[in-house]
């Protein structure tokens, strides 16, 4: 199954989790959603420790588990409460009532957005080849000449020269540390933008 179906699944998984809690919560349902929440964590965690090699895929992935954290959160201060015996009167239903409504999921955004968000989260672009990933090398170069150009530093810096530049290090890195692929981030110290870089096994 395609890793855009999954993240579908567990985006809806997340939806009916947040309904069975609050039927829970609310008295209508005895036992809380075990099962479910079981079936979710278990996808999050399969999916936390795999490469996700594309950006809008990534961050999505990351929003929605950033999500559920936020859920599992405050679902267990309220399981927690009701085990104490502190929700207000018959059911819960008053403390169910009380609770501060879960954020609601933001509507889709288009890939292109998607892409450029997570560069934003990330802080970071994933090469494997430096001429074949010309996409990712160019949007490192475009924030590389960004970055330049917040410090104040001058001088033109050309693209194919830029690529040459990653081209090597990647090279070296992929070769002498056995990595899959190399993370490249721009880091600003003292008015001068460098690269840093990072395997990835």
């Amino acid at each position: 199954m395609a890793l855009n179906e999954d993240l579908d699944i567990l985006e809806k998984s997340i939806r009916q989790l947040q309904i069975e809690w609050e039927k829970f919560f609310s008295g209508l349902e005895r036992k809380p959603p075990v099962d479910l929440r079981t079936k979710l964590e278990n996808m999050i965690r399969r999916y936390s420790n795999a490469e996700i090699r594309n950006n809008a895929e990534r961050f999505r992935f990351q929003n929605l588990a950033s999500r559920y954290q936020a859920f599992s959160e405050l679902w267990a201060k309220r399981l927690r409460a009701m085990e104490e015996g502190r929700p207000v009167g018959l059911h819960g239903k008053a403390a169910a009532m009380a609770a501060p409504p879960p954020p609601p999921m933001p509507p889709p955004l288009p890939a292109h957005h998607l892409a450029a968000a997570a560069a934003r989260a990330t802080n970071e672009v994933r090469v494997k080849d430096a001429s074949a990933d010309t996409e990712a090398v160019r949007s490192l170069f475009n924030r590389f000449l960004e970055a330049r150009k917040q410090s104040g530093e001058g001088g033109a810096v050309k693209f194919e020269s830029f690529q040459k530049i990653i081209a090597q290090q990647s090279t070296r890195i992929l070769s002498e540390k056995g990595a899959s692929a190399v993370d490249f981030r721009l880091e600003t110290k003292d008015g001068k933008v460098s690269l840093k870089a990072k395997a990835v096994k």
